[in-house]
């Protein structure tokens, strides 16, 4: 049976369970199943290599005493298990001794976990198919990461989770692009479901790992920090997909709240590649974490005052951000300036709408700077849709093949009418306004027809279900007066 048919298979067995609602709940249950599961088979291995090994798991918890066996524990049994023992001790699971590394990332992982599936019987047929499932194989490891990649896609259309999935081909160019090498510290600030890191991985792993020793060095370079806690469990259990034996290195934390000024030259890394959570703000009192010069509680705006505080000299970043950080004015301006200043920011990437959507509509660029030398001039390149398209939708995504027009020009530069370069003169002279437009745009209109009427239609129901709501208000205010 094809492992994409299996993971069908069992997110319909939990959609006939009535604790678990929607998309988002449904892939947590499964994550922390999967957890377990990778993990036991991870730990065959360490068997069989390491004389002497030890779980950091008490025997009772490990997968294959209570799950292995199709015909173990199940029902109201099974139920109490998970609830009342599994999940209490793996969440006060002791930090000490030789596993102390891997014994915090079980504990962290489930420190946020939740069994959602209220069904006994339900949980043990979910088990039974994953238990059809062995990661120590290659094939079934491989093919799941793409199941997995697929999974973790889902969530652009589960609410608000979709701020933590990135697109795949947006992951791959920057890393790509960026070029992360052997030995390099990479880290990801807000790393989400660990869609830049895996594919730093495996960039790394294909270009430049050609022995343990290498493997070893790999292992240790990964970095990750998410301060949500069902998008850290996706990332951690995302890492160990991807052959990292001991995730540790990927914290739940929010990387905005240590002050910036305890920061020093141990903290810094060679590159940084990430996609900051944006249009959001940051909870009270985080801003006093930085200088006056930057406090703002725009989110976005200060990951990018902390990407080029924890920079090497020399280091190499890429990031995306809205269109509002580049035309942004106050404090926007200031931090333009210290990046402009202190960084060569070569290349501004313009992507067109719906790269993100559904989760979000707005316009997105991609930035790529290096620490230590000014910026003397920036590149644009504005990414077109493909022929025939006007957007991208869940059916017609952002595809990587898309990006081959910007690596065949990205070491041979020269304008034409996607590509244009702007001095650093001319952008002090527009006050550090990046939301330079292309000068060979053709200005297409004011856009569909069909579209427009569809958006003036829905603007104006909205506006008469707030007239109606106003008027019922007003009665309902009039009767109360005249009572």
């Amino acid at each position: 049976m094809a492992l994409s048919t299996t993971i069908k298979g069992i997110q319909d067995i939990m959609r006939k369970d009535a604790g678990v609602d929607g998309d988002a709940q449904r892939l947590s249950q499964l994550v922390w199943m999967l957890f377990l599961k990778v993990f036991d088979d991870h730990e065959e291995q360490k068997e069989l290599l390491e004389d002497g090994y030890k779980s950091p798991i008490p025997a009772r918890l490990r997968w294959r005493a209570w799950a292995k066996n199709a015909e173990g524990i199940t029902g109201d049994e099974l139920a109490d298990f998970i609830n009342n023992d599994l999940f209490k001790a793996l969440k006060e699971l002791p930090i000490s001794g030789k596993n102390a590394a891997i014994s915090a990332v079980v504990r962290g992982v489930f420190e946020d976990a939740f069994n959602y599936m209220k069904s006994g019987t339900l949980i043990r047929q979910v088990i039974n198919k994953l238990n059809e499932l062995d990661f120590n194989r290659a094939a079934d490891r491989h093919e799941f990461g793409d199941v997995y990649e697929k999974l973790l896609s889902d969530l652009q259309n589960a609410g608000n989770a979709g701020e933590f999935y990135t697109p795949r081909a947006v992951t791959q160019f920057i890393v790509d692009q960026v070029d992360p090498k052997l030995g390099e510290t990479i880290l990801d600030p807000a790393c989400g479901t660990g869609g830049f890191l895996t594919c730093a991985i495996e960039h790394v792993r294909k270009k430049y790992v050609k022995s343990a020793k290498d493997e070893d060095k790999l292992q240790a370079s990964i970095h990750g920090v998410e301060k949500k806690p069902l998008p850290h469990l996706l990332c951690v259990t995302n890492m160990m997909f991807h052959g990292i034996e001991i995730p540790s290195n990927i914290r739940h934390d929010n990387t905005l709240a240590r002050p910036l000024r305890d920061y020093g030259p141990k903290d810094r890394v060679d590159v940084i590649i990430t996609n900051p959570p944006f249009g959001g703000m940051e909870e009270d009192g985080i801003e006093n974490n930085f200088p006056a010069t930057f406090r703002t509680r725009e989110t976005a705006d200060l990951f990018l005052v902390l990407i080029m505080t924890l920079l090497k000299p020399g280091g190499r970043a890429a990031l995306v951000l809205p269109d509002g950080t580049l035309f942004g004015e106050g404090i926007k301006t200031r931090i333009k300036e210290k990046l402009l200043d202190e960084f060569n920011l070569h290349t501004v990437v313009r992507l067109p709408k719906g790269v993100f959507a559904p989760y979000t509509s707005i316009k997105t660029n991609l930035l790529f700077f290096t620490k230590g030398e000014p910026t003397k001039h920036v590149w644009f390149y504005e990414h077109p849709y493909p022929p025939g398209a006007k957007s991208y939708s869940k059916s017609k995504p952002l595809r990587i093949d898309e990006f081959a027009v910007e690596k065949k020009w990205w070491a041979k530069r020269k304008e034409s009418d996607q590509a244009w370069k702007v001095s650093i003169d001319d952008i002090k002279t527009r006050d550090y306004n990046l939301d330079i437009k292309n000068p060979r745009a053709v200005d297409d209109g004011p856009g569909d027809a069909d579209e427009l009427l569809n958006q003036y239609l829905d603007a104006t129901s909205e506006a008469a279900k707030v007239r109606d709501q106003l008027r019922d208000e007003l009665a309902r205010a009039l009767e109360v007066a005249g009572s």
